[in-house]
């Protein structure tokens, strides 16, 4: 009896054993799997963080470059402060009368920007008493290469601030069309004949000395 039992036997645990062997890779396999998906690779995480950064980077009202070193703009908020300070500013033109806040002020000293203010009224139609000298003065300081990377604002950034573009492209040899084109794009509905004629009839004779190179 014992002779036929046994190889039945020993064929029965073989069979367990062969299925144990089965069973405990098929729990080996469930248990490992997940582990190739617990954590997620470093890079994307990083790409998320300066994506984050960069939408902190808020730029002022009508933000726009003018020429190589020269940035136009309405008046900056403590908001905009990061965006301005990735700009690497050396000076701000200020063509407003009204004090310069102090939060503004704070701002500059703090990175070493100096500030530049020529007050001209903003007076609406009819606004015919541009000051021509103060127009001038603020050319030169722009167009000194030592002032520069600058910021040219106003309050909105559309006439007073288009005016000292505008003039500007005259001696950087833009035709009037182009002049009056880039003038109407920030003023839209609020452009004014005055600004214009005042752009168009402005000399450059006096300060072509100071013409940029590339103009």
């Amino acid at each position: 009896m014992k002779l036929e039992i046994m190889p039945k036997q020993r064929a029965l645990e073989a069979e367990q054993r062969e299925e144990a062997m089965e069973m405990s890779g098929l729990e080996l396999w469930k248990h490992e799997k997940p582990k190739i998906f617990l954590q997620p690779p470093p890079m994307p995480v990083a790409v998320a963080v300066g994506a984050c950064d960069e939408a902190t980077l808020v730029p002022p009202l009508n933000f726009a470059m003018v020429d190589d070193g020269i940035f136009r703009s309405g008046f900056p908020a403590a908001a905009n402060f990061p965006f301005l300070k990735s700009l690497n500013l050396r000076s701000v033109v200020y063509l407003c009368p009204e004090p310069y806040p102090e939060t503004n002020m704070e701002f500059l000293a703090k990175n070493g920007i100096k500030l530049h203010q020529f007050g001209i009224e903003g007076h609406k139609e009819p606004f015919v008493s541009i000051p021509d000298d103060k127009i001038r003065d603020a050319l030169k300081v722009v167009l000194d290469v030592r002032n520069q990377p600058l910021l040219i604002h106003c309050k909105r950034g559309k006439h007073r601030t288009g005016c000292v573009v505008g003039c500007l492209r005259k001696l950087q040899k833009w035709c009037l069309s182009s002049v009056f084109d880039e003038y109407q794009r920030f003023a839209a509905a609020k452009a004014r004949s005055t600004d214009q004629r005042f752009m168009e009839l402005f000399d450059i004779s006096s300060l072509k000395h100071l013409t940029p190179s590339n103009c």
